[in-house]
């Protein structure tokens, strides 16, 4: 009876670990399904179809899709495969790697966290300012503006999140916990000065 109880003792605080980090990995397959699925639109609209694009993207962007207009079809391309690769670091994010790929798994996914959530609320608070009547926009805008209120911008802080979220649980189960927290810091420091520069300048 004595070592029946010995292996309870000893078996359950492994089952519950081993259920800890599969339950923690929903984030990381989370931030690969928005990312798969985000990529869709930037190829889809880089191969001449404008499904979507004409009601919830900028006029002027949509147009640039017609024409084929080169530089903004590479764009297209390059965004398609960032999101792709976005989707890739959510499933790295989901198991511990090695020594080099998991602090730069971590690193990726601490600089997506901050440029996905500072591009969205850039979108929700342009879109808050309209409604409220503070920020005029051209008239046939206003029905754009309400998409990147309620479409785009939530949908990139949903991402941000999602990034967020994975990186976090990725850390908390690392043995050399340190290293890879620097290199998130330094992740989402970099993205945050970028956010910054370009919001500053008018690029963003």
């Amino acid at each position: 009876m004595t070592i029946k109880h010995s292996l309870d003792a000893a078996v359950r605080p492994t089952s519950r670990r081993a259920l800890r980090l599969r339950g923690g990995r929903w984030a990381g397959f989370a931030v690969a399904a928005w990312g798969f699925l985000f990529a869709v639109p930037s190829f889809v609209w880089a191969l001449g179809g404008t499904f979507g694009a004409r009601s919830t993207v900028a006029p002027s962007l949509v147009k640039l899709a017609e024409d084929r207009v080169t530089w903004f079809l590479a764009v297209l391309w390059v965004t398609g495969f960032l999101k792709l690769f976005g989707g890739l670091v959510g499933i790295g994010l989901t198991r511990r790697r090695g020594t080099w790929t998991g602090p730069l798994t971590v690193f990726c996914g601490g600089g997506a966290t901050v440029l996905l959530i500072w591009h969205g609320c850039l979108f929700v608070v342009h879109g808050v300012l309209v409604e409220a009547r503070a920020r005029a926009v051209a008239p046939d805008l206003a029905g754009l503006t309400r998409w990147y209120l309620f479409l785009w911008g939530p949908w990139f802080i949903a991402g941000g999140l999602a990034f967020a979220a994975a990186v976090t649980h990725y850390v908390r189960r690392c043995d050399r916990r340190r290293k890879v927290w620097l290199y998130g810091c330094a992740g989402t420091l970099g993205a945050l000065f970028l956010s910054l520069a370009s919001t500053v300048s008018g690029i963003g």
